[in-house]
């Protein structure tokens, strides 16, 4: 079977992107900041034909024509929107592949006679694009080269066998050739792929490697190029259907188990541990009753999930019954295999089943946990984190003893850069037993913080008589006395 190749290049991909979601009358682009100044990235045909062009200055484009509008690029949307695009495609072919970050490659050997033959195929194809506002320009040859080349700088068919004579007349750059390779072309007065092929392959190698002549093979069949087909991402989603309805919470329970007891060996063989759990119960009614369950840690364990979905299930109302249940892992992280030896054993995973209970109940980001932060400035040197996406860290040590509340310092009355011997403090009345210091801290000029501003602190560990533990502080610039934390 003679081998049929489809190459679909998408030329304004980030702005078709865009004004699918946001239409705008008249010229747009889209801009990235590149060489320290914001340039066009792609623009509409509107855009182009006041002038502007791909890589211009926006500064410069807003001289030019002053109504045009603009949005900022998001590359990982533009990948994530072309392999949307790979999957729609994938209607005409099973082979299908991406070409760059702007193009798809189809493979459609024995399959265009479903849509009508080749050219029905196309323009089916063409049609499905521009109602949904992409601009595409298409190419179809016997080689993945040749179609690229026609998709970019012809378009159209070349019949079986007569891809040499479509390619003639196209210029260089349609061979996939670097653009200092197509400048030393044209400097030699070959400008077109016909002039190329009268020259010693000998002399072409022996000057410009081995690129010119595997790039003019692979157009032309001399050389294989493959198209390699996009792997679906794997589904974590298992179902039942139950013949008789079901209501009572074992019932479900037990329909749980044995959805977890499919999904949690499939996350296995995939090193992949489930964060993020949806159990879609549908009724005989039709309605559907979902219970989401998020970990506190990846876990692909059945007999450590399955105890808590306990509570969710609780509050679902069967209804008149159940005939339906599917277990779907909505969000997963890496959980890679650990090897368990005489010297290490199986991690303890109490603390995450706990986190992962208490969340069910209050919502995992409101269960916190202290991480240390690089300061020497008491109230930075720790940070709040949600303990469910945070490991716990050793990095705790210090020499410095530091109390266990801290607030905002509280002026009390003193003089001098010796603490004071009596003091008033919340309204209670202390006297200093043993004062431990000064420990002076300079503030961190390069944050904003206007608490710090004031310059220099000297620290002192205050006991007093009464029993309480103070850390105070004495500014020499502003002479004066504050209280700032509370040992336990």
């Amino acid at each position: 079977m003679q081998k049929r190749i489809v190459s679909v290049w998408f030329p304004r991909l980030p702005s078709n992107r865009v004004l699918r979601a946001r239409p705008v009358d008249g010229p747009f682009v889209v801009t990235i900041h590149h060489k320290n100044a914001d340039r066009i990235y792609c623009l509409n045909a509107a855009a182009e034909g006041q002038g502007l062009s791909h890589g211009m200055p926006f500064a410069d484009a807003r001289a030019f024509c002053p109504d045009v509008t603009s949005d900022i690029a998001d590359l990982d949307a533009d990948d994530r929107f072309l392999r949307m695009l790979l999957r729609w495609a994938k209607r005409y072919c099973p082979w299908v592949g991406l070409e760059g970050r702007d193009g798809l490659t189809l493979n459609i050997s024995g399959a265009a006679h479903l849509f009508g033959g080749e050219a029905a195929l196309l323009d089916d194809l063409r049609m499905r694009l521009t109602r949904a506002g992409i601009e595409a320009r298409l190419g179809l040859a016997d080689t993945r080269g040749a179609a690229w080349a026609l998709a970019h700088f012809g378009q159209g068919i070349a019949a079986v066998g007569q891809s040499k004579s479509r390619l003639a007349p196209l210029p260089i750059a349609a061979l996939r050739l670097k653009e200092k390779t197509c400048v030393a072309l044209q400097r030699l007065g070959v400008r077109r792929i016909g002039d190329l092929k009268t020259l010693p392959r000998s002399t072409l190698t022996r000057r410009f490697g081995t690129e010119v002549v595997m790039r003019m093979d692979q157009a032309f069949g001399l050389q294989p190029e493959q198209i390699t087909p996009e792997l679906d991402a794997p589904h974590y989603g298992v179902r039942m259907t139950i013949p008789d309805p079901i209501g009572l919470f074992d019932d479900v329970m037990e329909g749980v188990k044995r959805l977890l007891d499919r999904l949690c060996p499939k996350l296995h063989r995939h090193e992949q541990g489930a964060r993020m759990l949806v159990l879609e119960l549908r009724r005989v009614d039709q309605a559907r009753e979902r219970v989401t369950l998020r970990l506190a840690q990846p876990m692909c364990d059945a007999a450590r999930i399955l105890p808590l979905f306990e509570r969710g299930v609780q509050d679902v109302d069967a209804g008149f019954g159940i005939d339906q249940l599917r277990l779907v892992a909505t969000q997963t992280d890496a959980l890679p295999a650990q090897q368990i030896t005489h010297a290490s054993n199986a991690p303890d995973t109490g603390l995450e089943d706990l986190i992962t209970r208490l969340g069910t109940r209050i919502g995992l980001d409101n269960i916190k946990r202290f991480l240390p932060a690089e300061s020497h400035i008491p109230e930075r040197s720790f940070i709040t984190a949600p303990a469910a996406v945070t490991q716990p860290t050793d990095g705790w040590s210090t020499d410095r003893s530091r109390p266990m509340v801290l607030f905002p310092p509280e002026p009390i009355a003193g003089a001098g850069q010796q603490p004071p011997s009596r003091f008033r403090w919340r309204q209670m009345a202390l006297t200093t037993g043993r004062a431990t210091g000064p420990e002076r801290i300079a503030p961190e000029w390069w944050l904003p913080d206007d608490e710090w501003r004031s310059g220099v602190r000297d620290y002192w560990k205050i006991e007093t008589t009464q029993g309480r533990r103070l850390w105070l502080f004495y500014t020499p610039q502003k002479p004066a006395w504050f209280v700032q934390g509370e040992f336990a």
